[in-house]
C-alpha cells in the first residue's frame, strides 16, 4: 500500500468530501441506481440516519476522505433484522491500495460484534472488479436479478452476494447498539 490512511466513524461534516467520491458514481455509472446526486444537506441527513443504527466508516489520508463504507438494514420487516446490506466506495485516485478491503474488514467486524448474522452485497452488472473483491472477502454468490434497474439508457442486472458474519443459532441474540462496539475502530 503506497498511501497511509486511517479509518474512523463518519461525521456529518464529511458529507462534502464523501459526495465528491459519490458524485461521479451517480452521474457516470450504474453502480448506484440513484439518478441524481443528493444535495449536501440531504446527504448529511442520510449520514445521520444511517450511522445511528449501523456502522458508517470513512478512510482518511491527511485531511481528505479517500473512501467510505456503510451498512444499512437489508429489508424493513422485523424478521430480517439480523442482516445488513453493505456498500463501499473509494476515490478513483486511491483504488487498488487496500482502502476498500480495510474499510470492509472493519465494517464487517463491527457488524459481527453487534450481533448481525449476515452481510449482503448487491452489485450492478457488469462489474468484474467488485465481483472479484467480494469473492476474495468470502462472500458467496446467491443469485441475479435480471433487468432490475434502468439507468443510462439501458436495463441492468444485479448480482446478490452474502457473507455469514457468525453462525446462525436457533434463537438469535438482540442486536447490540452501535455505540457499544465503536471502541473496536
Amino acid at each position: 500500500m503506497g498511501q497511509s490512511f486511517s479509518i474512523r466513524p463518519v461525521h456529518s461534516n464529511d458529507a462534502s468530501d464523501i459526495l465528491e467520491i459519490y458524485r461521479p458514481v451517480v452521474l457516470n455509472t450504474a453502480i448506484s441506481f440513484e439518478t441524481e446526486v443528493p444535495g449536501e444537506e440531504a446527504f448529511k441527513e442520510r449520514i445521520k440516519t444511517y450511522s445511528t443504527h449501523s456502522p458508517w466508516l470513512v478512510a482518511q489520508s491527511g485531511n481528505h476522505i479517500i473512501g467510505y463504507a456503510y451498512a444499512t438494514a437489508h429489508r424493513s420487516r422485523q424478521a430480517y433484522q439480523w442482516n445488513q446490506e453493505v456498500t463501499v466506495y473509494v476515490h478513483k485516485n486511491f483504488r487498488k491500495q487496500g482502502v476498500a478491503k480495510a474499510l470492509y474488514t472493519k465494517l464487517l467486524e463491527l457488524l459481527g460484534a453487534m450481533g448481525f448474522r449476515r452481510a449482503m452485497a448487491i452489485i450492478t452488472l457488469p462489474n468484474a472488479p467488485s465481483v472479484s473483491f467480494h469473492r476474495k472477502l468470502g462472500f458467496k454468490h446467491i443469485g441475479v436479478m435480471k433487468s432490475i434497474g434502468f439507468k443510462l439508457g439501458k436495463w441492468h442486472d444485479t448480482s446478490w452476494w452474502d457473507l455469514d458474519l457468525q453462525p446462525n443459532t436457533s434463537t438469535p441474540e438482540n442486536i447490540r447498539p452501535l455505540k457499544e462496539v465503536l471502541h473496536l475502530i
